[in-house]
């Protein structure tokens, strides 16, 4: 069985306790979470959207959507992987502090990738970079020689393609 990534999204009641038992589902049986994002989609009905990506065979991966479902708050449970796939993205602040001789060079590097320019002093720049993740590796991985400082990363979020919504 191969193990790959797959990113599950959940709707659930926005209520106090919601996220810790969907987190102690993973963490009870040893499944690890990549990445967790969570946030309010509709304040009315008191609606939120939580995205985790995982590691795991797909047999594992319907194991735990399967008992995801199976928490009460929790209304509906989509693997964005594979049903149907999904569009995701992310975006993160990456902070260099830099000589001003290699200041040039990460600009040239930010503009290869789109990354925005939100502040820049004498001694230091920060990006935004959206995208996959694997973009936002590769760009991390570009600006350490010239003088990364401090990443933060905002987590995957997903929608599926086409007509399907959760």
């Amino acid at each position: 069985m191969e193990i790959k990534s797959h990113t599950i999204s959940i709707l659930v009641d926005n209520e106090a306790g919601v996220l810790g038992r969907v987190v102690g589902l993973f963490s009870g049986r040893g499944y690890n979470i990549e990445n967790l994002t969570v946030a309010v989609i509709d304040k009315e009905k008191g609606l939120s959207r939580i995205t985790i990506s995982t590691t795991g065979t797909d047999i594992i991966v319907e194991q735990i959507v399967a008992q995801i479902e199976r928490i009460v708050p929790v209304h509906r449970v989509l693997n964005m992987t594979v049903n149907p796939p999904s569009v995701e993205r992310e975006i993160a602040l990456i902070k260099i502090i830099c000589e001003p001789r290699l200041r040039n060079d990460a600009l040239q590097i930010a503009n290869a990738f789109r990354a925005d320019k939100v502040d820049i002093t004498n001694e230091s720049c920060v990006f935004q970079v959206v995208g996959k993740p694997s973009k936002i590796d590769t760009f991390v991985e570009l600006m350490k020689p010239l003088g990364l400082a401090e990443i933060d990363r905002s987590g995957l979020v997903a929608l599926s393609r086409g007509t399907k919504v959760i």
